[in-house]
């Protein structure tokens, strides 16, 4: 074995097995098994030129050299971003732990209790410091957040207001700058009227359904908004508020003064700064828009015994069921980023955050004091963390604190914004200080003491928050490392056994990939430093953008989208503007394949387009016919096409290029979906299949973990007609010459964590991802070979073979009273998660195993399977206490005096013999579900239910 290439390490399984599975399907050569999966029209005829593959070593030292080129300045630029402290507790166990960040979204709520719990700590964190009275488990971004409350705001207007067509939404001319540029994509396929404006001036009118203020504004002014509410509410229209979270532990909260949304970002909590991301939004919402609110939320339920257990709640609303109806595409939260950011309410606690602020609150009074004194006029009148300085000549205070390694934000030449932070103290206060006298030829005395102070009686916070033992218990290192120890044994994760969902792709997330995340030079740079102050990152995003440029066959990239959800969305906006361009504006029919991924119609509806879903075979492939006859139907108004290729059913469609040209002939772009990917890098590509604009999941193909729902990436790769219009940024520019606005809050969207693509790139080289590619299809043949013996596989290609993943049926169970969710179940026990239940064909399973796993952990799958199988065939009709009916059976049952079931404990807990020697257990029976609906509770109980009569 070469111990330095790294495609030995990310691939599973060696040549002697490899060997062994090609034999069991059959072929001779993994070449052979391609020839006969891939169709031969679109098979890649050279290899990918891409630069030769790094060892492990070789990258850790060049990606070492890149990070020195970073400038690590103080950052003093606010605009929703600052340095932070996040602990090392919370680092090493969290952030640097596979236990949390291999996790799977969790669907699979019975080995998912840990991190569950660790959301709904983050939800009553955001409903206790906003006021509000339910909160989602996190969004993307504050940007995003903040066009969800509007989009929201808009959807739940009064019967009244839709009658009159009421379509303007205020946004104050304070609100954050990338904020309003999201706001502004987003409104303009929906016709939503922006109007921003000083909110002190505006006057509502029946025509405006609500509107958007900043609490701090952007550049530090806390004001009262009570008499603004007040007005707006006189004319039915609600407003939404983008809150600094941390300040609202002094700063009176605004469901405390009517706010309707309350939406931010936690990055501050904990969360490098990452140059843009990844960073956890909240959103916080009164109970009557429960089942219009976003994203995921996590609620309290209880188990078929009664016992208190956690799940998703109110799932009906997600956009994998509702489809076409779905007015949202939030598919990826940001969940990892949330447990975080919950973990340091939970470690520092009320009093805590409130020293924290207090701190930041007195470090920013002393500067103010000391500027006022040296002559300096400070607007701000009241303020946080952040002042509002007039100078003379900010060019000349810029000059000076730049060769100082300081950075501020220069709003114009007599204007510089200064925002404190976590990290300041009395030293760095001396130097801002110094910076601003040398300017201006001023006289400057040090300071020795900072200057202590309360928020104004006005503003004052006087309402309690985290009051739950949860925040008010773990604040030793030991308490605390044994909290979140205790958390992550209660969940499932790649560090486990594998997670072969269908189109999800749960891959290896090497080491070597994750460890730079961890360190200052990538971690402390602020989105908005001049870029030469980020050469290191410019030269991995560049790096990245080229190498994913290759890879698909495209023209240009955008790494802005932070979701896969928002790639969709900018790929489609970036063709609705293509056609715009050319006058085109009618042109807006998008047809998508009733196959297609949930999020791919709540992009098109997002994006201002009309959905026409086309038929599918009985073979799971498009139908030509009928998509040829909508084409042709639609042709003066035909946009696009959304396709997923290998398809969601997990085939390479023979078609693919016959499919694209009818719709460029019809005047339309074709858009690929990239979910799967994972099939066709080195063999084949979007361009081939001839393609105009595909995202890429990078957190699926290209190793960014899953992080429990979150973070992702979803970047948009395009043809050399759409360069022009890749998304923007309002601060730094980004994008091409005819560039769409802003579709995430930071110019490169969640830029900390394409480190990680971009070394899995760099370490498995060319030959590497074209052998990865090759082994996930190996893989999954080698599953079907195993399975179609005992079950029935949906569909293949051609020639009898599947792509990466497929779909196994259970359907003719339901004879027997078996329904897929018990098989789900059951593999719970043999310690699987199971793969993705019922998409995209209900009472089915949909197995992608991956190219980094090994024979032996496929064949520990397969048995499981056949041994659940077994199951089946032995259980009586409709026999409500079989081993399957009451699986997963947990280990407080296994070890309960009482055993009131047909079969042993043994065959409940241990029905292979391999699985004691590394047993899971479930921490609930299966959850209800529709009572956790019925009675929903999302966030943690108050500390009366703690206290025993």
């Amino acid at each position: 074995m070469k111990t330095d290439v790294f495609a030995q390490r990310h691939i599973g399984s060696n040549q002697e097995e490899q060997a062994e599975m090609l034999k069991a399907i059959n072929v001779n050569s993994i070449e052979e098994l391609i020839e006969k999966t891939v169709p031969k029209d679109i098979l890649l005829q050279n290899e990918l030129q891409l630069a030769p593959a790094l060892s492990e070593h070789e990258y850790m030292d060049h990606i070492q050299k890149l990070s020195v080129k970073n400038k690590l300045f103080k950052n003093y630029i606010g605009l929703g971003y600052h340095p932070t402290i996040t602990p090392g507790v919370i680092q090493r166990n969290i952030l640097e732990n596979p236990g949390w960040y291999t996790a799977y979204t969790p669907y699979q709520a019975e080995i998912a209790q840990g991190r569950l719990e660790a959301l709904l700590n983050f939800q009553t964190m955001v409903t206790d410091l906003t006021g509000m009275e339910i909160a989602n488990a996190s969004l993307l971004d504050e940007g995003t957040a903040a066009a969800e409350a509007m989009i929201l705001l808009f959807n739940t207007r009064s019967r009244n207001q839709k009658k009159k067509d009421a379509l303007q939404f205020f946004v104050s001319e304070n609100v954050l700058p990338q904020t309003i540029d999201v706001l502004t994509s987003r409104a303009t396929p929906l016709h939503i009227d922006l109007v921003i404006g000083n909110h002190e001036t505006f006057e509502f009118s029946e025509n405006v359904f609500g509107g958007l203020v900043q609490y701090p504004g952007k550049n530090g002014k806390v004001v009262d908004y009570t008499d603004f509410v007040k007005k707006a509410n006189e004319t039915e229209a609600r407003i939404a508020v983008a809150a600094d979270l941390l300040s609202l532990t002094l700063l009176t909260p605004p469901g405390e003064w009517g706010a309707d949304v309350v939406v931010g970002t936690t990055q501050r909590f904990g969360i490098p700064m990452g140059y843009g991301g990844p960073h956890a939004a909240y959103f916080a919402t009164k109970e009557e828009y429960k089942r219009s609110l976003p994203g995921r939320i996590i609620g309290v339920t209880k188990d078929v015994d009664g016992n208190r257990a956690l799940r998703m709640a109110l799932q009906t609303r997600e956009q994998h069921i509702k489809r076409e109806k779905a007015t949202s595409n939030i598919c990826t939260a940001q969940v990892l980023l949330a447990v975080m950011a919950g973990m340091y309410s939970v470690f520092h606690g009320p009093k805590g955050l409130k020293y924290i602020a207090n701190k930041i609150l007195n470090h920013t009074y002393t500067l103010h004091s000391t500027l006022k004194n040296l002559g300096f006029e400070q607007v701000n009148k009241v303020f946080f963390d952040t002042l509002n300085i007039t100078v003379p000549s900010a060019s000349k205070i810029k000059e000076i604190a730049e060769l100082l390694q300081v950075n501020f934000l220069y709003n114009s030449e007599t204007s510089v914004t200064i925002a404190i932070n976590e990290t300041t103290n009395l030293e760095d206060i001396n130097e801002i200080v110094r910076i601003l006298a040398k300017a201006t030829g001023k006289n400057f005395t040090e300071i020795h003491e900072l200057k202590e102070v309360d928020v104004k009686p006005e503003f004052k916070r006087t309402s309690d928050y985290l009051t739950n033992p949860v925040f008010n218990t773990h604040h030793s290192e030991t308490a605390m490392m044994r909290y979140i120890k205790k958390l992550e044994r209660k969940d499932l994760s790649l560090n486990h056994s594998m997670i072969s969902l269908g189109s999800c792709t749960m891959k290896l997330n090497a080491a070597s990939e994750m460890l730079p995340l961890s360190w200052p030079n990538w971690g402390n740079i602020h989105p908005f430093v001049p870029v030469d102050q980020a050469q290191g990152y410019q030269e991995v995003l560049k790096g990245l953008e080229n190498d994913l440029n290759e890879i698909t066959g495209f023209y240009a990239t955008s790494l802005q989208p932070n979701s896969g959800a928002q790639g969709e969305y900018a790929g489609l906006l970036a063709i609705k503007a293509y056609h715009e361009s050319r006058g085109d504006h009618h042109r807006h029919i998008c047809l998508i394949p009733s196959s297609a991924h949930g999020t791919n119609p709540a992009s098109a509806v997002m994006a201002g387009m009309k959905v026409v879903v086309t038929k599918a075979t009985e073979e799971g492939n498009i139908d030509f016919e009928d998509l040829k006859e909508k084409a042709i139907l639609h042709k003066d108004n035909l946009s696009c096409l959304m396709v997923t290729y290998p398809s969601t059913h997990g085939v390479f469609e023979s078609g693919i290029k016959e499919i694209t040209q009818l719709i460029h002939d019809n005047g339309g772009q074709v858009y690929m979906d990239g979910a799967n990917m994972n099939a066709q890098v080195g063999l084949t590509n979007p361009a081939t299949i001839g393609a105009d604009v595909c995202h890429l999941n990078l957190h699926k193909t290209f190793a960014i973990p899953h992080g429990g729902g979150g973070p992702g990436v979803g970047p948009i790769c395009v043809v050399e007609h759409l360069a022009p219009f890749l998304p923007s940024n309002p601060v730094v520019k980004t994008g091409g010459k005819n560039a769409i606005k802003a579709v995430s809050s930071a110019p490169w969207g969640s830029a900390l964590v394409c480190l990680i693509s971009y070394g899995y790139i760099k370490m498995l080289g060319a030959k590497g991802l074209k052998s990865a590619t090759q082994n996930a299809i190996l893989n999954a043949n080698y599953i079907k070979t195993k399975l179609e013996s005992e079950y029935s596989i949906l569909y293949s290609g051609e020639n009898g073979f599947c792509a990466h993943e497929m779909i196994v049926d259970f359907r003719t169970f339901k004879a027997k009273g078996i329904e897929v969710v018990d098989v789900a179940k059951r593999l719970m026990d043999y310690g699987f998660h199971a793969p993705t239940v019922s998409f995209p064909v209900a009472g089915t399973l949909m197995i992608e195993p991956t190219e980094s796993e090994n024979k032996e952990e496929l064949d520990t799958f397969i048995n499981a399977l056949l041994s659940i199988k077994a199951e089946i065939d032995e259980q009586e009709i409709h026999d409500e206490n079989s081993v399957l009916k009451n699986a997963p059976h947990t280990l407080q049952m296994l070890t309960g005096d009482e055993w009131n079931f047909s079969y042993s404990r043994q065959k409940a807990a241990y029905p292979l013999e391999n699985i004691s020697d590394n047993k899971f257990w479930p921490t609930v029976r299966r959850v209800d579900d529709a009572y956790g609906d019925r009675n929903l509770v999302c966030s943690c109980e108050p500390i009366e239910s703690y206290i025993e009569a």
